[in-house]
């Protein structure tokens, strides 16, 4: 946190990147701008009004300017405008700022957002969407936490314990290789590769539906995970994966090459940048497309509680059962979370490609 000296009063720049300006008043106490600033020149442009104002004589107490306060809906878009935040994140915190947080507390001056209104608030959400209450108090409390950071606000009135999380209440059951077996024949050709991947190498549909031919290297048996893409507001968004953990190389089970071959002779678009899983009019493939004939294959080999993502979760399943450490799991699946454990395991060189082998040797009864 920097500081330096205006000519009146004082300009610091905070851990936020943003400029903050104090000054004490006639009345001998000290005085912040109830906004932060983007720049140093502006903080000093605020500064300079408040000097006019003391020397022209028409300078009152802040407390006497109700407007000075900043309400949670003006900071919140401040907030959200700092923040270098993915496409579809951005989306879902403007959507829960817009549906459960804004209509409580849009109006009101941060400094009157108490502990008891926070509870009311979140008891009031209710118990049947536990994820979206979970996900609006976790955002209202990083909101307020950079208010206190700002020095807008002494404390933080957002303490509930365990409101930020949510426990899962679906049980996933992974799917078996039986299940796999049934669930890939009845899906059409076309997308058998695709639910391979998802479930053996445990990649994210974004993930899945943007890797390009270049990602893929047959002769080592690796596929480059990048990027990925996802769907805000109807438009189509190639970003980096989700977490920069995301961003990983990910061995193919050797039994699998065979198959990604000949998807790639039939069904791959062409050239080096030709997606793996195009649409049928060759751009991204949609969820909702896939769904199509995910939803019968599924019920096909009676599993109709698997989700698509839950091939994610039975690939780490299936990754685990080979006896890969958290760390090597955490390497594989790009998962960021756990950072403690990530701090001080690291994967092995080599062993992705280890397990890999290892999922092939399950999968043909090998031991």
């Amino acid at each position: 946190m920097s500081r330096r000296r205006a000519t009146f009063g004082s300009v610091r720049r905070l851990p936020s990147g943003r400029w903050q300006a104090r000054y004490t008043g006639p009345d001998l106490a000290r005085h912040s701008a109830p906004l932060t600033f983007d720049t140093r020149t502006d903080a000093d442009a605020w500064l300079a009004v408040r000097r006019s104002e003391v020397v022209r004589d028409t300078w009152r107490p802040p407390t006497t300017r109700v407007d000075d306060a900043p309400t949670l809906a003006a900071y919140a878009e401040q907030w959200l405008t700092e923040r270098d935040l993915k496409a579809s994140t951005r989306e879902l915190y403007t959507r829960l700022l817009r549906v459960r947080i804004l209509p409580t507390f849009g109006r009101a001056r941060l400094r009157d957002i108490t502990p008891t209104e926070v509870r009311r608030w979140y008891s009031g959400l209710g118990a049947a969407t536990p994820t979206a209450r979970a996900h609006a108090y976790g955002l209202l409390r990083a909101i307020l936490a950079t208010a206190v950071t700002d020095e807008l606000i002494a404390a933080n009135p957002c303490h509930i314990r365990g409101a930020g999380t949510v426990d899962r209440v679906r049980k996933i059951e992974p799917a078996s290789l039986a299940d796999l077996e049934r669930l890939v024949a009845a899906m059409p050709d076309r997308y058998r590769v695709l639910t391979l991947l998802a479930a053996w190498c445990g990649l994210r549909f974004g993930e899945l539906t943007e890797l390009r031919r270049r990602d893929l290297d047959v002769t080592a048996g690796v596929l480059h995970v990048r990027r990925g893409v996802a769907r805000v507001s109807g438009a189509v968004i190639v970003g980096t994966p989700k977490s920069a953990a995301g961003v990983r190389d990910v061995a193919i089970p050797p039994h699998l090459l065979p198959a990604v071959e000949r998807h790639l002779a039939e069904h791959a678009a062409p050239g080096r940048d030709g997606l793996l899983f195009p649409a049928a009019n060759g751009g991204h493939l949609a969820r909702s497309t896939l769904y199509r004939e995910y939803g019968p294959a599924r019920e096909v080999a009676g599993r109709p509680d698997l989700r698509w993502h839950d091939l994610r979760h039975t690939g780490a399943v299936l990754a685990a059962s080979t006896g890969a450490t958290l760390a090597e799991l955490m390497s594989r699946l790009g998962h960021s979370t756990v950072r403690a454990a990530l701090r001080y395991q690291h994967a092995a060189e080599g062993r992705d490609h280890a397990i890999a082998r290892a999922l092939s040797a399950l999968a043909n009864g090998t031991p």
